[in-house]
């Protein structure tokens, strides 16, 4: 399962009542935390989660509000006496950016990583999750994220022992191994059957709508997605400066048959964004006007109640 938490979900600049866009993930004892602008400690230190079991940090872009709160985050790490390295994903230039951003936080007893990201679309693997950055459209370069849990298909226990296969072996097949005994070579696909659903996230900020942001988040459990501007006055200004509607947010989670829609950065002139859900819930009835704080649990469709 994925523990999931919008800590924050302002954009420009942090408010008394709303912080800065982050989103930090938990699975399998990792912690993954996506964008980190001012006010992002707080926002967790309120939450009750600790920034110490964070092993990665992605980054969508370098604007201020994305990144500014990563000296103040890493020096709490380093205060906690954290000594494992820290895996930092972003854009290409992130290692400079970071070198400039550390010249307040200078010394720190833990290794910092660096995974530039280069092509329009990257897959990787994280903390056993599979990661898609995909490029997006922003007055910089900037990435959306998606990251997938596999599940493997059910053991199929009858077709090991009609095959033969040593108990053994049972539990190295299951894990996608391959193995030979006694001169014979077994398979996972001799006894697992077909993969089941697993989670998908998709979490994407700061960008006009494009094609693949519904082709990366196609089936999403969840997808979480900019609303920086509800009023239909607004679209210039978000054609403009590159922003996203609430009303296009809520058109590409229906395009890609997203199962929720959680929208977030929401504009500092944007005092009241509940007041723009039932416009949001007519073109995609499971959209949900987020605050801080907002949190999901996951889980595998036959583990729900």
């Amino acid at each position: 399962m994925l523990d999931i938490c919008l800590l924050g979900t302002g954009g420009m600049m942090p408010l008394p009542y709303r912080w800065l866009t982050s989103m930090m993930m938990r699975y399998n004892g990792s912690s993954i935390l996506v964008d980190c602008g001012e006010g992002t400690q707080i926002a967790m230190r309120k939450k009750g989660w600790s920034p110490n079991p964070i092993d990665v940090i992605c980054f969508t872009h370098f604007h201020a509000d994305h990144i500014s709160g990563l000296p103040g985050m890493l020096l709490n790490m380093g205060n906690a006496d954290r000594t494992e390295p820290l895996l930092l994903i972003g854009p290409k230039g992130l290692a400079r950016v970071v070198s400039s951003l550390r010249v307040i936080a200078p010394e720190l007893p833990f290794e910092l990583r660096f995974l530039e990201l280069n092509d329009s679309i990257e897959t990787h693997e994280i903390c056993g999750l599979r990661m898609t950055a995909f490029k997006v459209n922003h007055s910089m370069t900037c990435y959306g994220y998606t990251f997938e849990l596999d599940r493997a298909g059910r053991f199929d226990k009858e077709s090991a022992e009609k095959l033969g296969i040593p108990i053994k072996l049972w539990n190295r097949l299951q894990k996608g191994e391959t193995v030979t005994e006694n001169g014979k070579t077994y398979t996972p696909d001799m006894v697992m059957g077909e993969a089941r659903k697993g989670l998908k996230v998709t979490y994407c900020t700061d960008t006009r709508p494009t094609e693949v942001i519904a082709e990366q988040s196609k089936g999403s459990d969840l997808l979480i997605l900019e609303g920086m501007y509800g009023e239909e006055e607004d679209e210039p200004k978000a054609k403009q400066k590159k922003h996203m509607m609430m009303q296009e947010a809520a058109q590409i989670a229906k395009q890609a048959g997203a199962g929720e829609l959680w929208l977030t950065h929401y504009s500092p002139a944007m005092n009241y964004p509940a007041n723009y859900s039932d416009m949001v819930k007519s073109i995609f009835p499971e959209a949900n006007i987020c605050k801080d704080g907002k949190s999901i649990t996951l889980k595998f469709t036959d583990q729900e109640e």
